[in-house]
């Protein structure tokens, strides 16, 4: 070997050497902004985010009294390979697939949603209207009840959305405000001229047997394959249509997808309409399928998931099919935890809530990285 080049060697291996003995809290990190990350290393992130979250969630379940060997039973085997527990996800996933690919559509446009539930109830009232005044006839009385609940649910949602284009109003404002407004509305309706007469309980009349979604086989509703085809239509619109590929630009940067000649204004009100309308549909899913009626607390709960089933899937539709099961199967092992364990409702919330800052928090590591500062001390 040169003798010039040996003494460099052996100051480099030297420095090596150093710098593995030098202790942890003197040596010098920085951090550093991903460029760009292969999806397939995003989604190990994800899944470890969630796998901490579950695990996290476990222990939570484990210290409320829940056996630690019947978790697995409780919310795989007696929910997935139980027929009749099966029938009861893909009843409950069905209005969750709805707003969960309504929250992604609206996400997909820069435009924050959170009135989900509001537009879920105005939908649902909608719907209501028809079945009550008797619009139509028996045989198209249940078509004019979901085409009145899409109608209702974009509408509902054409106010937050003009109000941010027309007079810069943020719409985390203007439609969580909506969503109290929807509430005390459906409140006074049930409480005053929509009150059962004969029960006297501040819910409708129930719905005549024309007007529920009918079971098709082995208990499934009507609900799932609605469900299935709106879904469809939002992966075609949002994957394939040319609409979709405007929203892209419009998602990626507004600035410039308007420069280089998207309408960027329509695409943002279009995609807010047809995230109310699933919104809508959701509620007329809820009401026609599983209530039989419009009841005062029919929306709860659906808001918070559809945005935390939008958040999970990355505004993916079809990540937001698996993720609103995932979600159904979590609500109907919830539902049995409070049956044979008297574990409260408000702990399948808390995994939601957990659920989501763990994927948030993993958000972190997929835009930056700790790189170790080579040489030198702090």
């Amino acid at each position: 070997m040169n003798e010039q080049v040996r003494p460099v060697i052996l100051e480099q291996a030297a420095q090596t050497a150093k710098r593995s003995h030098q202790p942890l809290l003197s040596r010098r990190y920085a951090l550093e902004v991903r460029q760009q990350l292969a999806w397939h290393w995003q989604a190990v992130i994800i899944g470890l985010a969630l796998l901490l979250g579950l695990a996290i969630s476990a222990a939570i379940l484990v210290a409320a009294g829940v056996p630690a060997g019947e978790l697995l039973n409780e919310f795989v085997i007696m929910t997935v390979f139980d027929a009749q527990s099966l029938t009861a996800v893909l009843f409950q996933a069905s209005p969750m697939i709805l707003v969960g690919l309504a929250g992604c559509m609206a996400f997909r446009a820069k435009f924050w949603n959170l009135g989900l539930e509001g537009q879920m109830i105005w939908g649902a009232i909608g719907a209501t209207a028809i079945s009550l005044f008797e619009v139509g006839p028996q045989t198209l009385r249940l078509p004019l009840m979901l085409a009145a609940a899409i109608f209702c649910g974009l509408l509902w949602a054409l106010a937050p959305v003009l109000l941010k284009l027309r007079l810069k109003v943020n719409e985390i404002i203007s439609t969580l405000m909506l969503n109290y407004l929807a509430i005390n509305f459906l409140l006074h309706l049930l409480y005053g001229s929509w009150k059962d007469p004969k029960s006297s309980f501040p819910y409708s009349p129930q719905f005549q047997p024309f007007e529920r979604l009918p079971e098709l086989f082995d208990g499934v509703s009507a609900a799932v394959p609605l469900a299935v085809v709106v879904a469809l239509l939002a992966l075609w619109f949002l994957g394939i249509s040319r609409a979709g590929l405007y929203l892209r630009f419009v998602d990626a940067n507004p600035r410039v997808a308007g420069a280089v000649g998207v309408p960027v204004k329509k695409m943002i009100i279009g995609t807010v309409l047809i995230s109310g309308a699933m919104a809508g549909i959701a509620g007329f899913l809820v009401t026609a399928g599983q209530e039989g009626r419009l009841t005062q607390s029919f929306y709860q709960g659906y808001g918070f998931s559809g945005i935390l089933i939008a958040f999970l899937a990355r505004n993916n539709p079809v990540a937001a099919l698996v993720v609103a099961l995932l979600m159904a199967m979590l609500f109907v092992a919830g539902r049995s935890l409070q049956v044979f364990y008297q574990i409260p409702f408000s702990m399948v919330q808390l995994i939601q809530a957990i659920l989501v800052i763990c994927v948030a928090s993993s958000d972190f590591f997929i835009r930056h990285r700790i790189r170790r500062v080579q040489g030198g001390e702090s």
